[in-house]
């Protein structure tokens, strides 16, 4: 099989020797060829030496990378990074544990997958394609995951509608690959919840907070908690495990709230310690009293851009400043940025300006990432997205 080739400028094919799995437009010195966004072409030093294959798509991140290896991208290449991904997931305890049936089992380039995100929620597989790439591939990827999990897997749907690039004019439709509608319960850590897949943010759950909001669950007793962006609930329904006094949920969607309330009743019917807001977060920050003495501030990505990171860090420190300064003394506070383009030290930067603001004495008890399930390349560090800080208020 041949492919277009794309050739780098001189001493551009750096990032490519260290295993870097994008090529940016601004590397490219030539293309051999018409590649299609989408398509895969190999890519060539400027001396002609073979450097990756990957997928190619019009944009500043020009290929992404699937081998550093010169082999045809087929069915069984499909097979074999699958096959990885699950054993991976196997190892870590997660694919097919009892308490658990959620994980996700491709996360992008921590599985030299970039572009491709499947999360599991118990017998159904959702698949999202963040690129051209990937949307084109959907058909063998569906045909690798059946193979890999057998009879675990019973529905496989595709939901990439909201993720491909709009300028690409895919028409794409979200919808089963495979297998039909179904049960939507899943389970986390012995907990259940449903899984709105078909119409609810990113694949239907956050699966990277599960050891976080397991940590939330051993703070949580006699405490009053206020899960601030609470989505599907899942923090909340943790810390009443946990044995919390009061919980209350806020979002500022109503079909949040009512996917929360559904998932506590699922697991806690009738527990009247549990009250649910639809509201928006920093009006009820503003007007709240000193309630609470264990807050989750899990907001969506206040940055999705490099252009508006200062607005965003603005955002982070204005948010965390009133929950240092409401919450009550001895009080712990969960707070993340799932922002990409935000740093590990610029968000830290921004809760420290927060709690300097505040004048309250603050200890770091931990310091929260991402879970194994989403794994980061160590040849590409910006896979790190979630920052989170544990903090003790005096």
């Amino acid at each position: 099989m041949s492919y277009c080739k794309v050739f780098l400028k001189p001493k551009k094919e750096e990032s490519l020797l260290r295993f870097h799995p994008w090529v940016f437009s601004g590397a490219i010195q030539s293309i051999k060829g018409q590649p299609a966004e989408g398509e895969i072409v190999e890519v060539y030093g400027a001396n002609n030496q073979f450097l990756a294959t990957g997928h190619y798509q019009i944009g500043s991140i020009a290929v992404r990378i699937l081998s550093f290896k010169q082999q045809p991208v087929d069915a069984a290449f499909w097979g074999k990074r699958i096959r990885v991904a699950y054993q991976m997931r196997h190892t870590l305890g997660l694919a097919g544990a009892l308490r658990n049936d959620t994980y996700r089992l491709v996360h992008g380039e921590g599985d030299n997958l970039p572009g491709l995100v499947i999360d599991m929620y118990a017998h159904t597989a959702v698949v999202q394609a963040h690129s051209v790439g990937m949307h084109h591939a959907r058909f063998e990827l569906a045909e690798a995951l059946k193979n890999v999990l057998g009879t675990q897997l019973e529905n496989i749907y595709y939901k990439s509608e909201a993720t491909l690039p709009f300028k690409a004019n895919l028409n794409a439709e979200d919808g089963y690959l495979f297998g039909g509608e179904v049960e939507d319960i899943a389970l986390e850590n012995g907990l259940k919840f449903y899984v709105d897949w078909q119409k609810g943010q990113k694949t239907g759950f956050f699966v990277d907070q599960r050891e976080n909001r397991s940590l939330l669950e051993h703070y949580a007793k006699d405490r009053s908690v206020l899960n601030m962006f609470c989505y599907t609930g899942g923090f909340s329904f943790y810390a009443m495990r946990g044995g919390a006094k009061t919980v209350h949920s806020v979002d500022s969607s109503a079909k949040a709230i009512s996917l929360t309330t559904r998932n506590v009743e699922l697991n806690f019917p009738g527990d009247p310690r549990h009250e649910a807001y639809a509201e928006d977060a920093f009006k009820y920050l503003e007007k709240m009293g000193n309630n609470y003495d264990l807050i989750i501030l899990d907001p969506p990505a206040f940055a999705k851009h490099k252009n508006v990171l200062r607005n965003a860090l603005q955002g982070y420190r204005k948010l965390n400043a009133i929950a240092f300064e409401k919450i009550k003394p001895g009080g712990v506070l969960f707070t993340f940025s799932c922002s990409q383009v935000v740093s590990k030290e610029n968000f830290r930067l921004a809760v420290f300006s927060a709690a300097a603001q505040s004048g309250r004495n603050v200890r770091i008890l931990h310091q929260l990432t991402q879970p194994a399930d989403h794994p980061v390349n160590i040849y590409h560090p910006e896979g790190e997205y979630l920052k989170g800080l544990v903090l003790y208020v005096e």
